[in-house]
């Protein structure tokens, strides 16, 4: 990636300004220099801006993690489907109102395994975000979930989701056509189906709109996506009438891949790349498959009434004390 295209978050500055003279010096026509003396000082600089990075990333507060799971150059849905999976097949339309780009859906194979895989979609760009509606889904975008994890129910499919939204979209119109309907429909249809349902938090899951396709048999997390009933600036303008307390919020939330695994929410941790997913976005794509496709052959021994089963239980024992 090219140095001076890459976004740097707020407790990042040290290491744009050790990538940048990076940057400045590979560009660098000036005869005062040779080229080896040149190399050796990008060496020297490579070295600290590597340990600086491993230093801030081994630090990291919950608030840190959120700026994190939303960057903009974060590997969204459509990345993981075009690089995981062949053959895929999009599949569009709820058939009762319309097309919702902001949740892709389609039939794919990941490696040896036909699949049904449904995700949220943010957007690369301005054009992008627009289209995908910077991933906040519509009632008919639930709808189409749920018409397909029905195709797949069917057909004996397992389903593959990748959670990736601040949340569904708040919009009158929205709330016109039915978003609560929509949300607890697709919950329910989660707990419904009999084949494997598998999600994985890319990034955001935020709120009803994350659940409405993470009511699975296994919930897979990134280590730097955050999950929570709320964002914590909607939290902070509730608790404290004051967005700004958003970091107090984030902690309290425990919305971190690490609180929600102790808390039993979730059941697996993906490790990422030092610096994030968006610092090596193959690396950390090539575990999320890999941790995809075990998953999946656990779900391989189990017939469709243990698999439902499986699901329904271990919601119902989320929250309960252990004596």
């Amino acid at each position: 990636m090219n140095l001076q295209m890459r976004h740097y978050l707020d407790f990042e500055k040290e290491l744009a300004v050790l990538e940048g003279k990076i940057n400045e010096l590979r560009s660098s026509t000036s005869p005062s220099y040779s080229e080896k003396e040149v190399n050796k000082e990008i060496e020297i600089i490579e070295r600290k801006s590597k340990l600086l990075l491993r230093k801030i990333y081994s630090d990291l507060t919950p608030w840190h993690k959120c700026q994190i799971a939303r960057h903009p150059e974060r590997p969204h849905s459509s990345i993981y489907i075009k690089k995981l999976m062949s053959e895929f097949i999009p599949l569009s339309g709820d058939k009762k109102f319309a097309e919702d780009k902001s949740i892709i859906c389609g039939l794919a194979r990941l490696n040896d395994f036909p699949i049904v895989v449904i995700g949220h979609e943010k957007g690369s760009d301005t054009k992008s975000r627009i289209l995908h509606n910077f991933g906040m889904a519509r009632p008919e975008g639930y709808r189409k979930a749920v018409r397909i994890m029905n195709l797949a129910d069917k057909f004996n499919l397992p389903v593959i989701t990748f959670i990736d939204t601040p949340g569904a979209y708040p919009g009158k119109g929205a709330e016109e056509r039915g978003q609560a309907e929509a949300i607890a429909s697709s919950i329910a249809k989660c707990m419904q189906i009999k084949v494997p349902l598998i999600s994985v938090i890319i990034g955001e899951g935020g709120s009803g709109g994350a659940v409405a396709l993470a009511s699975s048999n296994k919930v897979i997390m990134l280590e730097n996506s955050i999950y929570s009933v709320i964002s914590p600036e909607g939290c902070a303008s509730i608790l404290w009438k004051n967005a700004d307390k958003m970091k107090e919020a984030a902690e309290a939330l425990k919305l971190t891949a690490e609180d929600l695994t102790k808390l039993g929410v979730i059941d697996e941790i993906i490790s990422e790349p030092v610096g994030g997913a968006h610092r090596n976005i193959n690396e950390t794509i090539l575990k999320v498959g890999k941790a995809i496709e075990r998953s999946l052959k656990k779900f391989n021994r189990l017939t469709p009434n243990q698999i439902l089963n499986e699901r329904r239980n271990k919601f119902l024992n989320v929250g309960r004390l252990k004596f």
